[in-house]
């Protein structure tokens, strides 16, 4: 079964207004992943990080759709010694901590995939050599599931 972490940004992305045409077509394929996930075809992975994350969210709305979202996960990945050992490590590689947690977390539960629809981490984190997770765009994922 594959395996999914979607950070905070991808997790919203259906909420965004579509004023360009990318963030149109990530917002129709998160759907696409949350559809998969509901189907058995895909297992989505939550954490600690990503219910405070969700938390912090001062729009009702978002929130509430975060954690809709995240009550689809099979599993939740509690922050660890080793995990925030890690997260430390992505630092390195000038990733910010929220998302270097994300990132170590994804690791820890064995994902195969870390979906996000941040450019800037995305492009960070694919010049990590040990990364153990494969990092995609919710476009990239879709792809990769369909193929």
């Amino acid at each position: 079964m594959t395996k999914v972490y979607l950070d905070v940004c991808a997790i919203q992305r259906p909420l965004d207004t579509p004023n360009q045409v990318r963030v149109a077509l990530e917002a129709e394929a998160v759907l696409g992943i949350l559809s998969l996930c509901d189907a058995g075809q895909i297992d989505l992975i939550s954490s600690e990080a990503l219910v405070y994350e969700t938390e912090q969210n001062p729009l009702s709305i978002r929130r509430e759709h975060g954690y809709s979202v995240l009550l689809k996960a099979k599993v939740t990945i509690n922050v660890t010694a080793s995990v925030k050992e890690r997260a430390s490590q992505f630092l390195q590689h000038g990733i910010k901590p929220l998302d270097a947690l994300h990132l170590a977390l994804a690791e820890a539960s064995m994902a195969d995939y870390f979906c996000t629809c941040d450019d800037q981490l995305a492009r960070k984190a694919r010049h990590i050599r040990d990364l153990q997770v494969k990092v995609v765009s919710p476009l990239d994922l879709i792809q990769e599931i369909e193929k």
